[in-house]
C-alpha cells in the first residue's frame, strides 16, 4: 500500500471541529481532548486530524489548509451545501465558516472551517494546464474578463475580480465589442450580489438592458446573468 500525508490542522475548540465535520458527513474516528486535543476524522477514504491550536493565536486564523482531490465536485458541492444549509438554517456564504459558491463549468470550491482550516475540493480530472489569465490570444476588454474570471473562480477574489472589471470597463468600453460589455456588466452583477449588494446588482442589469445587442450576443450575456439569479436562489433557499 502506499504512502500517503494526513493533513493535520489546528482546533479552536474540539466541540466546534466534531459538530462542523460531522455535518459535512465525516466520520469521526478519534475524539481525544485530554491530556491534549486530537480529533481524526474521515469521508470517503479521506482522513483529516486536528490538533489545538498553537498558544497566542486566537482563532479563526486562516492559513492552514490542505487540497482534497475528488471524482465529482460539483455533487461534493451540493451536498455540503444541503448540510450546511440544515444545520445552520442558511448557506454560510462569509465569515467563519463558510462555503464558496460553484458555477458551471467550476473545477473547484472551497469550505473554510468554524477556526479558519480551509479545504480546497478540485476535480480530480481537472486540466494539468490550465490557463489562469492573460492569454496572448486575447486583448483589451477580453483579457480583463479572462482574469476576472481567474480572480472569481480560482483565487476566490471577488473583491478583486470586480476591482479589475470595472477598471477595465472604464478603460476598453468605447473600442470593445457590445457582448463583452455585457458579460463584464453580469459579471459585476453577479459579484454584487455574492457581497450582499443587490442595488450594485440592479444597476448593473439595468446596464445590460441598454446595450444595443444581437439575439445571439444577447443569449451570451444571459448566461452571465443567470449565474446572478442562480446565486441568489442559492444563497436564499
Amino acid at each position: 500500500m502506499a504512502d500517503y500525508p494526513v493533513p493535520v490542522l489546528w482546533s479552536g475548540s474540539a466541540e466546534e471541529t466534531l459538530d462542523f465535520y460531522k455535518t459535512l458527513g465525516y466520520t469521526i474516528t478519534s475524539s481525544q481532548t485530554r491530556p491534549y486535543v486530537y480529533i481524526a476524522a474521515e469521508r470517503n477514504g479521506c482522513p483529516l486530524h486536528f490538533t489545538a491550536m498553537p498558544d497566542g493565536l486566537t482563532p479563526p486564523f486562516e492559513g492552514v489548509g490542505c487540497l482534497i482531490m475528488v471524482d465529482d465536485v460539483a455533487a461534493q458541492h451540493r451536498d455540503f451545501t444541503e448540510r450546511l444549509r440544515v444545520f445552520y438554517g442558511k448557506i454560510p456564504s462569509k465569515g467563519y465558516p463558510r462555503i464558496t459558491r460553484f458555477r458551471p463549468g467550476q473545477s473547484r470550491f472551497t469550505v473554510v472551517d468554524p477556526h479558519g482550516n480551509w479545504l480546497l475540493f478540485i476535480q480530480r480530472d481537472e486540466p494539468e494546464e490550465l490557463e489562469y489569465g492573460g492569454s496572448a490570444d486575447l486583448e483589451n476588454l477580453a483579457k480583463v474578463l479572462d482574469n476576472a474570471r481567474i480572480l472569481r473562480d480560482f483565487k476566490t477574489d471577488d473583491r478583486a475580480a470586480a476591482r479589475v472589471l470595472e477598471v477595465g470597463l472604464r478603460r476598453f468600453a468605447v473600442e470593445s465589442e457590445p457582448v463583452d460589455r455585457g458579460r463584464a456588466l453580469a459579471m459585476l452583477a453577479e459579484l454584487a450580489v455574492a457581497q450582499g449588494d443587490s442595488d450594485s446588482a440592479a444597476k448593473y442589469r439595468a446596464q445590460v438592458r441598454e446595450l444595443d445587442l444581437s439575439a445571439a450576443d444577447r443569449a451570451v450575456v444571459a448566461e452571465e446573468l443567470q449565474a446572478g439569479t442562480d446565486l441568489e436562489r442559492w444563497l436564499s433557499d
